[in-house]
């Protein structure tokens, strides 16, 4: 029996992967679920599992999950440092699917137990690339991709030699705006960014995917992953979000990975891995698709997808920047403090400041230096966004 650890139980990612294992329960022992305010979800998940502990990063809401699992004999806790403890438990397979940069501690820690994590938390490659595959390797722990596109990169690479890869494309939907004129960006609602038209995820990813940030962020997490240089990287936008990602070779063959716009392909992929197992999901149906558009995408429209790059260029903690500021800048969009342009001028602001801030981008790759980067990207942009205010 495997034993399994989920963080961020309580969101789609984490959801989906309860699906897959509730349709095969007796295979698995369920170390650990985390979650967020969702306590009745989160408990009801726990007892349904017969989770060892279930932990909410709130800590104002230890009361409610200890009310809503009383008599269940699972143990319950709260805040950040539960939710280390928690990834401390043994298991052989994490699910890190927590939100922002707050995924990366724990995430560590299960690499230091020498898990396989899962990883559907970009946030931690984009802010600590260099130390996460070195914790893996330094504690003979295993990182599968469950991003869709990294997975789909993963899997055209069974067999393959990376020294004959030229480029890998990734794939991206366009968002809520792809079609809109964009003029009209500067006046796109938080609801109107709130609705994707093809995948059904929560709000800030949803988000991230209008403004194309969460691509931004999965550029950068390619060249981690992969170890690939950034001009090997490649995005076009595909609005059917069927083919989810391409590796292109040195004979000029292309193989793309394609599939019904549904995370449990790259879940059940991760969970288990190394084989092929069937899944509960969509076939394809070329004929019925009849057409598979490719665009290139406008960064005049996705300024995120240019400053990507830049982070790339420069290095150091400049994931941690980016990631940082990007979260900050969201917030205060679904907020209404700034319009949904700004908030890629904040980031850039942002990462312009930490460039003449004394090299503070340039400071050693640790826990502790990323997350005083993280929370100097925070103040920024909250000093930006009240003197736009002002």
């Amino acid at each position: 029996m495997r034993k399994i650890s989920i963080f961020g139980a309580t969101g789609s990612i984490g959801q989906n992967t309860i699906d897959l294992i509730n349709r095969n329960p007796e295979a698995y022992d369920i170390v650990a679920l985390t979650g967020g305010a969702n306590i009745e979800r989160l408990a009801q998940d726990a007892r349904r599992l017969n989770a060892g502990i279930a932990v909410t990063a709130h800590e104002d809401k230890l009361d409610d999950l200890r009310a809503a699992l009383d008599g269940s004999g699972v143990e319950v806790a709260a805040g950040a440092t539960a939710l280390i403890e928690a990834a401390a438990r043994k298991s052989d397979w994490v699910m890190s699917a927590i939100v922002g940069a707050a995924g990366l501690p724990p995430g560590l820690e299960a690499l230091k137990q020498g898990a396989t994590l899962a990883l559907a938390n970009k946030e931690t490659l984009v802010c600590a690339g260099s130390l996460v595959m070195q914790t893996a390797q330094n504690h003979n722990a295993r990182l599968l991709p469950v991003d869709s596109e990294h997975s789909a990169v993963f899997q055209a690479l069974v067999g393959e030699d990376m020294a004959t890869v030229e480029r890998i494309v990734i794939t991206a939907s366009g968002g809520a705006f792809r079609d809109w004129p964009i003029a009209d960006l500067a006046g796109a609602t938080v609801e109107q960014a709130s609705s994707h038209p093809n995948w059904n995820m929560g709000q800030r990813i949803t988000i991230d995917s209008a403004s194309m940030f969460n691509k931004a962020l999965e550029v950068i997490e390619t060249k981690e992953f992969f170890g690939v240089s950034p001009d090997q990287i490649e995005v076009v936008v595909h609005p059917e979000s069927i083919v989810h990602a391409l590796v292109g070779f040195d004979d000029g063959a292309v193989m793309a990975h394609m599939g019904a716009p549904d995370m449990r392909h790259a879940i059940g992929y991760a969970l288990h891995w190394p084989d092929r197992r069937h899944l509960p999901v969509d076939r394809l149906n070329l004929a019925k698709l009849g057409q598979l558009r490719f665009i290139e995408p406008d960064e005049t429209r996705y300024p995120a997808l240019s400053l990507a790059r830049q982070v790339m260029e420069r290095g150091g903690l400049a994931g941690a920047v980016f990631n940082a500021a990007k979260e900050r800048a969201l917030d205060h969009f679904i907020a209404r403090h700034i319009g949904f342009l700004a908030m890629a001028d904040m980031v850039a602001a942002v990462l312009d400041r930490f460039d003449a801030e004394n090299g503070l981008i340039d400071a050693p790759m640790t826990l502790d230096n990323i997350q005083q980067t993280d929370h100097l990207a925070r103040k920024w942009v909250d000093e930006a966004v009240t003197q736009r205010a002002g």
